[in-house]
C-alpha cells in the first residue's frame, strides 16, 4: 500500500479504516454475504424496487422499475438456478422509461418452493400466468423476455397465451430439438444412463465445480477469486436439491422438446438471440426457431457462449431495445 494512503488513514484517526477492514473480513469470511449485498446495491442503484403479490396461498417475488405507459411493458425470465437479479446487468443499459418487470420463477429466490408444485415447463408457464394475471400485466399485450431455461417458459407462454404476448425476445432458449447432440447434451445421455444424476455440471457443489460451471457457460475466460467461487457456492447449495428436482423435470420426456413441439403456434414478432460459441445449448437452436416462427429475427454474438446476459449485457440491452423500438416506436418518441 503506498505510504500517503497510510499516512492518511493516521491523520484520519483510522475512522476509514474500519469500514474497510470489515469489507475485506467480509469477503474472506462471509462472501455469500457480500454477493447479497452486491445485489441489494445494484437494484437500488438502478432504481428496481422488490415487491410480492400472491395468488391464493402463492408467493411471487418480483422486481420493477417504471409504470405501464403508452408502450408495452416488459416482463423477463431468468434462467435455471437464478434469479430475477440476474437481468440487472441489462438493466443498467435499458432506458428508464420503459415499464420493466423481473421475476422470481417458481421455487427461486423469493417465489414460493411447494414440494407440490409443477415443475415442468406447462406449470411453470401456469404459474406465469398467474403471476400475470396477478399483477393485471395482461390488460395490455406485453414484450416477454426469457433465458435459457426462461426463454423455453418465454416461447411456450406466447403459444399458449397469445392474447398476453405483442412481442417476443428469447436468448438462447432451451426446449428445442437440434439435428445432433453437442458435448454437454452427450455427457448429460451419459450421467442418466449411468444413474449418476447427482454429478449435474450446472448444479455445483464445490468451487472448482463452480469454475467448471462458469467456463462450461461462458465464452469468456472471467478470472473469480477463490473466495467468491466459495462465496457462489454457499449461496447455492441450500437449495441445490431443489435444483436438482427442477432439472429432472425440465429435461423429462415431458418438458424437454416442449418449445420445439408449440413453437409453431407462436405468431407474434420474435427476437432470437445466441451466442456463437454456446456450449450448453447449441446455436444451430436459433436456425430451427427462425425456420417456424413467421416473423422472427436472429442475432449471433460472436465470442459469446451461453451466458449472454452476463457476458454481453450492453449488447443484449441494445439488441432488445432496437427490437422493441422496430416495433412500438412509430410515434418517433425517444426511448432514454
Amino acid at each position: 500500500m503506498d505510504l500517503d494512503v497510510v499516512n492518511m488513514f493516521v491523520i484520519a484517526g483510522g475512522t476509514l479504516a474500519i469500514p474497510i477492514l470489515a469489507f475485506v473480513a467480509s469477503f474472506l469470511l462471509w462472501p455469500s454475504a457480500l454477493i447479497r449485498i452486491y445485489y441489494w446495491y445494484w437494484r437500488r442503484t438502478l432504481g428496481m424496487q422488490v415487491r410480492y403479490v400472491h395468488h391464493e396461498d402463492y408467493q411471487f417475488c418480483y422486481s420493477f422499475r417504471g409504470r405501464p405507459g403508452q408502450r408495452p411493458s416488459i416482463l423477463m425470465l431468468h434462467g435455471f438456478s437464478a434469479h430475477k437479479d440476474m437481468w440487472l446487468s441489462v438493466v443498467k443499459f435499458l432506458p428508464k422509461n420503459l415499464h420493466l418487470i423481473c421475476v422470481d420463477m417458481p421455487g427461486h429466490e423469493g417465489t414460493t418452493r411447494s414440494s407440490l408444485d409443477d415443475l415442468s415447463i406447462d406449470g411453470q408457464v401456469k404459474r406465469i400466468h398467474q403471476f400475470v394475471e396477478c399483477l393485471k400485466l395482461n390488460k395490455k399485450p406485453f414484450h416477454l423476455v426469457g433465458t435459457s431455461m426462461g426463454g423455453h417458459v418465454a416461447g411456450v407462454y406466447a403459444a399458449y397465451y397469445p392474447s398476453d404476448v405483442c412481442s417476443l425476445s428469447l436468448v438462447c432458449p432451451a426446449g428445442l430439438q437440434c439435428s445432433s447432440d453437442n458435448q454437454f447434451i452427450q455427457r448429460l445421455r451419459e450421467l442418466q444412463k449411468s444413474a449418476a444424476m447427482e454429478k449435474i455440471p450446472l448444479i455445483p457443489s464445490t468451487p472448482e465445480e463452480m469454475s467448471e460451471m462458469l467456463q462450461l457457460c461462458s465464452y469468456v475466460r472471467f478470472k473469480v477469486p477463490q473466495q467468491l467461487l466459495q462465496g457462489l457456492v454457499d449461496v447455492r447449495i441450500p437449495h441445490n436439491n431443489f435444483y436438482r428436482k427442477l432439472f429432472l423435470e425440465i429435461t423429462s420426456e415431458k418438458s424437454r422438446y416442449c418449445l420445439h413441439q408449440n413453437m409453431g403456434k407462436i405468431k407474434v414478432p420474435t427476437q432470437i438471440i445466441w451466442g456463437k460459441q454456446d456450449q450448453v445449448l447449441d446455436v444451430s437452436g436459433a436456425d430451427v426457431l427462425a425456420k417456424s416462427i413467421a416473423n422472427c429475427q436472429v442475432e449471433l454474438l460472436e465470442n459469446c457462449g451461453h451466458s449472454v446476459v452476463m457476458e454481453r449485457p450492453r449488447k443484449t440491452a441494445k439488441l432488445i431495445v432496437d427490437f422493441f423500438a422496430s416495433l412500438y416506436n412509430t410515434d418517433n418518441k425517444k426511448l432514454d
